[in-house]
Order: C-alpha cells, then structure tokens, then sequence
C-alpha cells in the first residue's frame, strides 16, 4: 500500500521529480524561438552590404540590444535543455553522466556569457 496520492501517481514526475517541468521549459523556450529567430534573420539580412559600423549602430538601439540579448539567452537555455536529454538518455554510465551534465551547463554558460559581453562591447563602444 502506498501513501502516494493519485494526482502525485497521475502528475508522473519520475524518480527526477522533473520530468513534466523540464518538458515544458523545453516547449517554452522553442516557442519563444520562433518570433526571435524569425527577427534574427531578418537583421542578418539587414547586414548584406553594411559596414561594421553600421551595423553597431543597429544594435546600439535599445530594442535591438534587448531582442539580441533575449535570443542568446533562450537558444543558450533550449541548447542546454536539448543536450540533457540527449545525455540522459544515452549515457549511461553515472559518472560519466555528471561529468556531461556539468560540462554541458558549463558550455551553454560560457557561449552565453561570452556573446552577452560581445553584445554590451558592442553596445557601448
């Protein structure tokens, strides 16, 4: 006989307690994706033919700073989601899962870290 209530057996959280919030922090950030890759693309098109300095102009206007900074962020976050599956499911040795747990957050945080003080460079040069 279990103490579990149904709604925690139906809630499935697995033995993570997890599961459901790591599936929907992986929808939320492709969907946010999609309007912000769409706008990405759309300034790198911009970019055909500009000059270096033209092209820090645009991103020296606050929305286009703010809009870059949110991309790098949410693609950095939906990478490092992405990655953990793909780690958890095929790793399957414990050790071996820490260790590319650890060095997958630590990537997804230095490329954002990196590409968020590129951007304030290039925002306030």
């Amino acid at each position: 006989m279990s103490l579990e209530t149904p709604l925690h057996r139906v809630q499935g959280l697995g033995s993570a307690h997890s599961g459901v919030k790591h599936f929907w922090r992986e929808r939320v950030t492709a969907a946010a994706l999609i309007p912000l890759s769409l706008w990405f693309v759309f300034s790198v098109l911009l970019f055909v033919g500009k000059t270096e300095s033209e092209i820090a102009a645009y991103f020296q206007h606050p929305w286009n700073a703010l809009l870059m900074a949110t991309f790098v962020i949410v693609t950095c976050v939906h990478m490092m989601l992405g990655l953990q599956v793909v780690i958890d499911d095929y790793v399957h040795h414990p050790g071996q899962r820490i260790v590319l747990l650890l060095l997958n957050r630590a990537f997804a945080w230095l490329v954002g870290g990196l590409s968020l003080v590129a951007l304030l460079r290039l925002v306030g040069g």
